[in-house]
């Protein structure tokens, strides 16, 4: 168990060994947090919440039901809601999810989210792109990581375009979504990607005929 102050908020969090970052908030979401601007009427999702510091901070500021957090893992979803009793914003929505798997809404005006980036950037990707539909027009994708090019290029093809900011060894990266559709070459790849898929797919099929 541990306090700490973030935004002006004194904030109470259990924590496990499992679970990203136990006994302290880590640099990058402060980091991300540092950049991240509340506003009334916002809804805001945690993307990968671990045991609940940004979503929880939100709730505070904006009120529990204009906040909505998720993460994979159980653990995780339990440490939240634990913590957000603990922090007097109970009614607040967590949810087990992978990704956007159970998320709903599409109505968001922020998502913030610190990606595994030791990780491949699968899950980032998935991150990004389920992100921008998942936003309202004017929403803003929040983001904090170690790598620049890979978050970069990708928020820049999803997006139109991104605003990035170094602080203490990382890249927080803040993008907003101008149109209900992505630019037109972003979606033109994600054609591409479609047509390379079935070609491979009818690639093994003849294999696999050829092999009866």
């Amino acid at each position: 168990m541990f306090t700490e102050i973030i935004n002006g908020y004194t904030l109470c969090f259990e924590t496990t060994p499992t679970i990203f970052s136990p006994g302290k908030i880590d640099a990058g979401t402060r980091a991300m947090l540092s950049e991240a601007t509340f506003q009334e009427g916002d809804k805001i999702l945690d993307l990968g919440c671990g045991f609940g510091p940004v979503g929880i901070l939100g709730a505070k500021i904006l009120g529990a039901k204009n906040v909505v957090m998720c993460d994979i893992l159980p653990e995780a979803v339990m440490l939240s809601k634990k913590n957000a009793m603990r922090n007097n914003v109970e009614s607040v929505k967590i949810l087990q999810s992978n990704a956007f798997e159970n998320i709903t809404d599409c109505d968001f005006t922020m998502i913030l989210s610190n990606p595994p980036y030791h990780a491949d950037f699968s899950v980032a990707k998935h991150f990004i792109e389920d992100g921008f539909r998942h936003l309202l027009v004017g929403g803003r994708l929040l983001m904090v990581t170690k790598r620049l090019n890979w978050y970069k290029n990708k928020l820049t093809s999803v997006f139109g375009g991104v605003r990035i900011k170094g602080i203490d060894g990382y890249y927080v990266f803040l993008a907003e979504k101008r149109g209900v559709q992505p630019p037109l070459k972003e979606i033109k790849t994600q054609h591409l990607s479609k047509k390379l898929e079935r070609a491979r797919q009818n690639e093994k099929n003849v294999v696999k005929r050829g092999r009866r």
